[in-house]
């Protein structure tokens, strides 16, 4: 049974500022969703990736960066007009191209999915993390449930 304890938070910074919630899907390796993702379902499909076969509709996507291709941009956009994208995602460092996709879909389908510039150490698959927005304008990222 998780707790429902704040555990810790940590500041961030937004490439596409916005709040959401969900299970944390914590990544070894950095992942692109050009041929890693597939947007109708949401599943990693990547068959190099340690991550294979896990879903990331609806989590807190969470991974050192992304990985390329330009294209990247165009996938994420569609999973999150599918609704089969992460909640929102968290990096170690910064990826213009997933920030053009979640942009874009912003843009195009009014949905917004934050994605945050952050330390991501301590964060494990499973727990509840929040990404809200703080009275600065910064990103706040809490665990809620561990």
């Amino acid at each position: 049974m998780m707790q429902s304890v704040e555990v810790f938070e940590r500041a961030g910074t937004f490439q596409l500022a916005g709040a959401a919630q969900g299970h944390a899907l914590v990544l070894s390796q950095p992942l692109s969703f050009w041929g890693g993702i597939d947007a109708e379902t949401g599943d990693i499909i990547d068959h190099s990736h340690p991550g294979l076969g896990q879903n990331v509709a609806g989590k807190i996507l969470v991974m050192p960066s992304g990985r390329g291709s330009s294209s990247s941009s165009s996938v994420l956009a569609e999973a999150i007009r599918r609704g089969t994208a992460p909640a929102g995602i968290l990096m170690e460092r910064p990826d213009p191209i997933l920030a053009v996709g979640a942009i874009v879909a912003e843009f195009l389908y009014d949905i917004r999915m934050p994605l945050v510039v952050c330390d991501i150490a301590g964060i494990v698959s499973g727990e509840r993390v929040a990404i809200g927005i703080g009275a600065d304008g910064g990103a706040i990222v809490k665990i809620i449930e561990r």
